[in-house]
């Protein structure tokens, strides 16, 4: 009955993650574009080169995290029970750290991105290694990199980078580097208002924890049906 549920939860999600942003989003969007280029260069700085080292690291495996958590046993309902207390722990961590960057001014919330970024790769790798892969396997770090993006991207690149994921199985031999100018851009396009919001005093502190909780609440969310799709397969 689970894995019947979760049939309609992937479509679901399928259909409201490839349908096209609402004119509101749009608008919103070029609102976003508009206001972007008030943001000091020094902050588009220094989220340029954390994702592209936290990418590089991923990539590498650098910053791998060995969880001993094996699960053998136990049905699938059991097992998204651990991965959504994995994903509240870690918006939890997310929003404690952003809340203390945010109120520390520009120079501290500058630092929210490398920090916010290992948070949310530490909980991708504690995903995976739930739902039974191995974060240690090359292919599997691209996929998180990959997981990664489709959560944090425009329409376009996002059905594009969804394509992939759904058929994995089939494409994953032929993926042989990730387009790191696109990565950063996708990254940096999503986030960027957010992030302009923290840095303004006063509200720093309450922008910086809720934007950060919900930030990890959507990648989480994102790598769950990701895996789904690969568990239960394509819908």
């Amino acid at each position: 009955m689970y894995e019947k549920q979760l049939e309609e939860d992937l479509f679901q999600w399928k259909k409201k993650l490839l349908r096209k942003s609402s004119r509101l989003e749009r608008f919103s969007k070029k609102t976003q574009t508009k206001i972007n280029a008030h943001i000091p260069e020094k902050i588009h700085t220094i989220i340029t080169e954390s994702i592209k080292k936290m990418a590089g690291a991923t990539l590498a495996g650098s910053n791998l995290t060995t969880f001993e958590k094996k699960l053998e046993g136990i049905s699938f309902e059991e097992r998204e029970n651990k991965v959504r207390q994995t994903i509240s722990a870690y918006q939890k961590a997310a929003a404690v750290e952003g809340a203390g960057t945010g109120a520390g001014g520009l120079l501290a919330s500058a630092a929210d991105f490398p920090l916010l970024l290992g948070i949310k790769m530490k909980c991708l790798f504690e995903i995976a290694t739930l739902y039974g892969y191995d974060p240690k396997q090359v292919e599997e770090r691209i996929f998180l990199l990959y997981v990664f993006q489709l959560a944090y991207s425009s329409d376009d690149h996002r059905r594009k980078t969804f394509e992939l994921i759904e058929n994995w199985e089939e494409r994953k031999e032929t993926v042989k580097e990730i387009d790191w100018q696109t990565f950063q851009q996708e990254y940096r396009d999503h986030i960027d208002l957010v992030k302009l919001l923290q840095v303004m005093p006063g509200i720093g502190a309450v922008v910086g924890g809720v934007a950060n909780y919900h930030l990890v609440r959507h990648l989480g969310e994102t790598a769950m049906n990701c895996y789904r799709l690969r568990r239960l397969g394509t819908i």
